[in-house]
């Protein structure tokens, strides 16, 4: 913990014991509410977009933490976001997120930034000091992912990676069905045929937006290729590969990586991943289901998630991953059934479906245990951030420490590159201690593993 940190947080305990008169507001004593300022643990978000809004949104019940500054590149993003989400909140918008630590001093930041910037603007953050919350995917490389959790355990930061089912009393009790042996051991795991990135078409350009300039867009475009403004950029970046790997609705990095987070903690393999993967067919754009109609009382089906899948089009074609224990995955279901963001394993006695906040089983007398939890009862993401602000007093690792949000994250680009590879049948070797494949040379040239940063914004040194 900083010596910053731990000023600010004694210094009301300090003051009384050396007999110093201390004149506190109400506000700060707790008095409305709130967690006394002392015991409050301060936030900066930087990346003022949906999600960022979202996460405000979710947490304004969190009474230990305060948002005390945000920042985006983009000065209308900032504007735009104070008075939508922070009309009484007092906040100070910054264009350059070190400024808004350097003279806000948080304890912590919240990293809701595009996919492509998302480990550089990570690192910079813990070199000074910050404790993260880092949305998935964390990272667009593989490289990138382990470089980050290196950040991590040198300069001794609280991380947690927005896979927040991790952290969901509901799913976690289902996971830990599965991983204790109630259905037996597990041989099987289906999970979605998630869609992948597509390449940019090379669109002529368009006139910046309101407030852009071409200094704003070399700081958005980050490591990427510096092409000239086009809005589909600016704004639907997550569906382009220079700017993500697929994080679209039902795409790999997108809905992906929360799916495949379910399916290592059921596992037990939060920090290691699959040996063998497989291409079972030719990779073809098409719609990511078959539009099929589900009965409303399937135990799981989530007709909200159904339906933002099925418009959902991109390249995609059926994955088999095998782990070390023999445990078979199959990425192969449509997107207009099944679980979207979980997995159905099967044992040998019996199976597990897993989605976001619902879980069937059979036997279906596993859920009549006494200590199932039953559906959450305040906004999913809430868990995870209250998770994360205790493990920021405590010191202790969250629930999806950076270690684990680099494995599952990986995950997802393993679909990637088997795809990128291509060679439909031949079965590629991971060996996820390394971090390479044995038996291919080119999969471990793709573009997901490692890929050349522009100018300017490369990784700093860890020193």
């Amino acid at each position: 913990m900083s010596t910053s940190r731990l000023s600010r947080r004694s210094v009301l305990k300090l003051g009384a014991a050396i007999g110093l008169p201390v004149l506190v507001s109400s506000r700060a004593l707790g008095l409305e509410g709130q967690a006394p300022a002392s015991e409050r643990v301060k936030i900066g978000i930087i990346g003022l977009g949906g999600r960022a809004r979202a996460i405000v949104n979710e947490s304004r019940e969190i009474k230990e933490m305060q948002i005390v500054g945000v920042s985006d590149c983009f000065k209308p993003a900032i504007d735009r976001f104070i008075k939508d989400v922070g009309q009484d909140q007092n906040w100070v918008g910054y264009e350059d997120f070190r400024a808004m630590i350097e003279k806000e001093k948080p304890d912590g930041v919240m990293v809701e930034t595009t996919t492509h910037a998302r480990a550089w603007v990570t690192i910079h953050a813990m070199q000074m000091g910050m404790d993260v919350y880092i949305e998935k995917p964390m990272c667009l490389t593989i490289r990138e992912g382990r470089y980050m959790v290196q950040a991590a355990r040198k300069y001794n930061r609280v991380t947690q990676v927005g896979t927040q089912q991790r952290s969901m009393p509901i799913n976690n009790w289902a996971s830990d069905l599965v991983k204790n042996g109630a259905v037996g051991k597990i041989t099987t795991v289906i999970a979605p045929n998630f869609v992948g990135p597509e390449q940019w078409p090379n669109k002529p350009p368009m006139p910046m937006p309101e407030g852009g300039s071409d200094k704003w867009w070399d700081i958005w475009t980050n490591q990427a290729v510096l092409r000239p403004y086009h809005p589909e950029l600016h704004h639907g970046w997550e569906r382009w590969w220079d700017y993500d790997g697929g994080g679209l609705c039902y795409g790999v990095t997108g809905w992906g990586t929360h799916s495949y987070d379910q399916i290592q903690r059921a596992l037990g393999t939060d920090e290691t991943g699959p040996v063998e993967m497989v291409l079972e067919e030719p990779v073809r754009t098409e719609p990511c289901g078959k539009f099929e109609t589900i009965p409303e009382d399937d135990p799981t089906y989530l007709e909200y998630l159904n339906r933002l899948a099925r418009p959902v089009v991109g390249p995609r074609a059926k994955v088999r991953m095998w782990y070390a224990n023999g445990t078979e995955l199959r990425l192969h279901l449509n997107g207009d059934w099944g679980p979207g963001l979980g997995a159905i394993f099967i044992g040998e006695k019996g199976k597990v479906e897993i989605n976001r906040n619902k879980i069937a089983t059979n036997p279906k007398e596993l859920l009549q245990s006494p200590d199932y939890p039953g559906p959450i009862t305040r906004p999913e993401t809430e868990y995870h951030i209250i998770n994360w602000i205790e493990c920021i007093k405590t010191r202790n690792r969250c629930n999806a420490d950076i270690e684990i949000g680099h494995r599952s994250t990986t995950l997802c680009y393993l679909v990637n590159i088997v795809r990128e590879v291509g060679e439909v049948g031949f079965k590629l070797r991971w060996d996820p201690v390394t971090e390479r494949f044995t038996n291919h040379d080119g999969a471990n040239k793709s573009s997901y593993v490692e890929r050349p940063r522009r100018k300017g914004y490369e990784l700093p040194p860890l020193v």
